[in-house]
């Protein structure tokens, strides 16, 4: 199933929100089980990127055919610096995720109140409360910053 998902983009300098499409396996039922269904496309996302890092991601990525050093297009720098980040696509000693110990820790921090989730703007508060997830309905996970300082 795809659901919706709103996504703050990285390196804008003015607030930017874009609208992304999530595959998640299956219907879930509860907000448990779609922290879980997220993470778990997340995960297999991100363990994917490592395991073809070193292979071509994108039809134009590296290692071109016979080239013998790497460029970026000047095309490539523009896109990549929207995002905030211009780089060779490579990554440097990540180790892949472990689902069991990501889902584990996005549940405590959705209990602990480090982030919320909004269905259609409402926000959903309890982890074991229902939720009904349609094609059609846009999730907002948002972190929440905690600020240090004295209270006046």
């Amino acid at each position: 199933m795809k659901i919706r998902v709103n996504v703050k983009q990285m390196g804008k300098r003015k607030p930017s929100v874009e609208e992304r499409l999530c595959e998640i396996a299956g219907h879930p039922a509860s907000v448990r089980e779609l922290i879980e269904a997220v993470v778990t496309s997340e995960v297999e996302a991100y363990n994917h990127r490592l395991e073809t890092a070193g292979e071509c991601v994108r039809e134009d990525a590296f290692p071109r055919e016979g080239e013998l050093l790497k460029y970026l297009t000047r095309e490539e720098i523009q896109d990549q610096a929207g995002k905030g980040k211009i780089s060779f696509g490579a990554v440097y000693g990540e180790k892949p995720a472990e689902l069991k110990a990501a889902i584990d820790n996005a549940v405590q921090s959705f209990e602990d109140g480090i982030y919320r989730i909004f269905l259609d703007g409402e926000p959903l508060k309890e982890l074991e409360g229902p939720v009904q997830v349609t094609e059609e309905g846009v999730f907002t996970f948002v972190r929440l910053v905690m600020l240090a300082g004295r209270m006046w």
